[in-house]
């Protein structure tokens, strides 16, 4: 009787329902603030999905602790594909490794559906420096060890960690400057008082441009379409230096590998239409779009290379 009730159950359990999916609104969370580069990927797709699905997909801007407050919201929620989290670099890699008491973990609470973009930094330098190449930075750096001061937005963000693994790979001592906010570090910049700071290429580029601030090299493999006369870090002589800033979509760990799937190629399909690709692209963005396994590999090696760099910095939470 046990036995043919329990049979029965297992045969009739339903199965993972994709083929309806979705059948009410997707709520799509984004642990930053609007305005962001976060934003603007996860609502460039967010849209397309919308349109694909006939159904309204929310994005839910959770800003706050470094991604924090976002995560553990995504974390929590049940595992049935009607709650996305768009993760990045900080709230997925760096956590782990800059808080010993993290209310989630990205390994054992989310599920990876793909990886959907990849920006690089560029790396500045105040104008009145006599530096035009990262060669010649280097040799400024080894001849004033200590001296030359570099700028981030706090102990832990990616501009500090990048640049603490500039200093180590270049074999040079820096001074760490950690501000509140951007908008500060620009005025030293200018004014000459702070050297160097590693930032995203958009948010860079009118500064360069108005020459209020120079740019010596990019941190991606390759080099930039926005700016294609600009040499990689590699290139430049740090031989094996690559560091992005990356964007994914995440789902509660859990989540039915039938429902990731569909998940991955609906985000996919998104991906690739002409007017979300030239977002990304103005965003100075490269399109990944690759499966949840491949995008779980890449995740587990970035949680293991910024824990180090965590360590290698001794960076600490503000």
């Amino acid at each position: 009787m046990h036995t043919m009730l329990a049979s029965t159950l297992l045969v009739s359990a339903p199965p993972a329902r994709t083929a309806s999916f979705p059948d009410k609104p997707v709520r799509f969370v984004v642990p930053f603030t609007p305005g962001g580069s976060a934003d603007i990927f996860a609502r460039a797709i967010g849209q397309k999905l919308a349109e694909a699905w006939n159904q309204q997909v929310v994005i839910d801007n959770r800003g706050g602790s470094a991604g924090i407050i976002g995560s553990e919201i995504v974390a929590k929620s049940p595992p049935d594909g009607y709650t996305l989290m768009l993760g990045i670099t900080a709230n997925v890699a760096i956590n782990p490794g800059l808080f010993p008491k993290l209310a989630y973990d990205p390994a054992r609470d989310f599920a990876p559906v793909t990886l959907i973009a990849a920006a690089p930094y560029v790396m500045l330098v105040t104008p009145s420096l006599p530096v035009r190449s990262v060669p010649e930075f280097i040799a400024l750096a080894k001849a004033r060890p200590r001296q030359l001061n570099y700028a981030s937005t706090g102990s832990g963000s990616a501009g500090h960690l990048t640049a603490a693994l500039f200093a180590s790979m270049a074999n040079v001592e820096l001074t760490h400057v950690p501000y509140k906010n951007i908008g500060s570090i620009l005025v030293d910049m200018f004014a000459g008082r702070i050297e160097l700071m590693f930032v995203g290429l958009v948010s860079a580029q009118p500064h360069i441009k108005a020459q209020k601030l120079r740019a010596i090299a990019i941190t991606g493999a390759r080099r930039s379409p926005l700016m294609p006369e600009l040499p990689t870090v590699a290139e430049s002589g740090v031989k094996g230096f690559e560091v992005t800033g990356w964007y994914g979509v995440f789902v509660p760990a859990k989540t039915p590998a039938a429902l990731v799937d569909r998940l991955n190629t609906d985000i996919v399909r998104a991906m690739k239409q002409p007017d979300v690709n030239a977002r990304f692209a103005a965003e100075g963005a490269d399109l990944v779009g690759n499966t949840p396994a491949q995008f779980a590999s890449f995740v587990k090696d970035e949680i293991e290379r910024w824990s180090r760099v965590v360590k290698l910095a001794g960076a600490r939470p503000d």
